[in-house]
């Protein structure tokens, strides 16, 4: 199989990845709920792993090979992260500010336009993320592989919280599930559109793994550690704790058999 159908084949699981945790929440919300916080701890082991032991890795490789200054991986990683601290302030912080004032349009605004800004928050987010799928299957397919298993784990837990609050704005299910589609599919559209345009990002590739790095440690730093304190009592945290750890050993594992 070349590439090219990886891409897509992965790229899928991916964006369908982003709606079963939804889908779950709508047709099972006690079994979505019970399971979200252990899917989130896995997640942010797997985002973590796949950064500093895969990513970061395969980008300093790739500017070496073109000769370029090593130095080049952390201002991306950094540019990375930055990014997704801007796109996730400017689509969700300042609106929630305003949903804190106690007027009560105030908050009625915040319930009705909570769930598009959602939309299109994840919309933007999945095109990032095939990006970042199709830039590491450029550089291996190993590296492509584990790159799109941590999208996608990471995928479920979000999902259960955005359609959380669709629910709670009143959408029917139908809206719900039509509406999260199109970010499901944005993930597929961003990896062929990367494909396509691959002969004329090739010198940038190590900078784009590098700061798809930056974001996946900003995503797994700022959303979902610390929701584990946030949502976790302290013997939850027993529980929750050793899944952090056995998704950064299970991808750990895999990159190495990989290599």
């Amino acid at each position: 199989m070349t590439v090219f159908p990886l891409i897509v084949l992965f790229s899928l699981i991916g964006g369908a990845f982003s709606i079963i945790g939804g889908l779950l929440l709508l047709y099972r919300e006690d079994i979505a709920r019970k399971l979200s916080i252990y899917l989130l701890s896995f997640a942010a082991g797997t985002l973590l792993a796949v950064a500093f032991l895969d990513l970061l890795p395969e980008a300093l490789e790739a500017l070496l090979d073109q000769g370029a200054e090593p130095a080049g991986i952390f201002m991306a990683a950094i540019g990375g992260f930055l990014l997704f601290f801007l796109v996730e302030g400017l689509l969700f912080q300042l609106h929630h500010h305003h949903a804190a004032e106690d007027d009560d349009h105030c908050k009625d605004t915040h319930v009705s336009k909570a769930p598009t800004l959602l939309v299109v928050g994840d919309t933007l987010h999945n095109l990032v993320d095939g990006i970042a799928i199709t830039s590491a299957f450029l550089i291996s397919i190993p590296t492509g592989i584990g790159t799109a298993i941590a999208v996608a784990a990471h995928e479920i837990p979000q999902e259960i919280g955005d359609f959380s609050v669709m629910i709670h704005a009143g959408w029917k299910r139908k809206e719900i599930i039509l509406w999260n589609l199109l970010p499901a599919l944005a993930t597929t559209v961003g990896a062929i559109i990367t494909f396509l345009l691959r002969d004329k990002i090739e010198f940038i590739l190590g900078y784009l793994l590098a700061g798809t790095a930056g974001i996946f440690i900003y995503i797994a730093a700022s959303d979902l550690l610390p929701e584990l304190y946030h949502v976790s009592r302290r013997d939850q945290l027993k529980k929750t704790i050793p899944l952090l750890f056995l998704g950064i050993i299970v991808m750990a594992i895999g990159i190495t058999l990989a290599e």
